[in-house]
């Protein structure tokens, strides 16, 4: 009986029991450990997000496989039109059928006219072709209607109304040039200046014939 006494008795004290007063020192220092664990956590979390923001903007400056963007292009300055280029200039001969000369970039070479009956026709007259050598008809240089002749280094003159004349090679008498005139109304040179002529004369240039005094009688 005594014993059940005892127990309860003990029981009671337990319910009743307070619990040991803690010293101000111990709660300071539990209160500091706390302190610590808040600032840890916080600065865990401000470096989360820092982190976070520095991959957002990653992404932002980066294509979807890593590559790296290139910054936009700065606009350039419209480039200033091209100059035309210059036309080219034609050369421009002058035949003078008086002084049986022709005068061509700088050159003053003889020539040898049409004679009294067959006179070289004068005017403006315009390059329409060129040939390193053609047969033309021999009555034009009075081998008679059943002949032609192959003439050198030939330039095809053609005027406004449509008459076409020449300037050839007199291979078959190289001393007229200059000194009489011997041809059908052709304007006749030296083979290597009729040569240079060719070679300097092009379609569209210009010749122009003039005589300065009277037709040969």
């Amino acid at each position: 009986m005594s014993d059940d006494l005892t127990d309860l008795l003990h029981q009671v004290a337990d319910r009743h029991r307070v619990a040991p007063p803690v010293p101000a020192q111990e709660i300071r220092r539990l209160a500091e450990r706390r302190g610590r664990r808040r600032r840890a956590a916080y600065a865990g979390g401000a470096a989360a997000v820092a982190l976070a923001l520095a991959g957002g903007l990653a992404v932002a400056f980066t294509g979807h496989d890593g590559a790296r963007l290139a910054p936009p292009a700065a606009a350039s300055a419209s480039a200033p039109p091209r100059p035309s280029p210059p036309q080219q200039q034609r050369a421009t001969a002058t035949v003078d059928l008086t002084q049986h000369e022709l005068a061509l970039s700088g050159r003053r070479l003889p020539v040898s006219g049409g004679t009294a009956q067959h006179p070289t026709p004068t005017g403006r007259m315009t390059v329409v072709a060129k040939y390193p050598e053609r047969r033309l008809p021999g009555a034009t240089v009075g081998l008679g209607k059943e002949y032609d002749v192959a003439m050198r280094w030939v330039v095809e003159l053609r005027a406004a109304d449509g008459t076409t004349n020449y300037l050839v090679a007199l291979t078959y008498d190289e001393q007229a040039p200059g000194e009489r005139d011997v041809t059908r109304g052709w304007i006749g040179l030296r083979s290597a200046d009729a040569k240079w002529c060719y070679q300097l004369l092009e379609p569209g240039d210009v010749v122009r014939i003039d005589r300065t005094g009277p037709a040969p009688g």
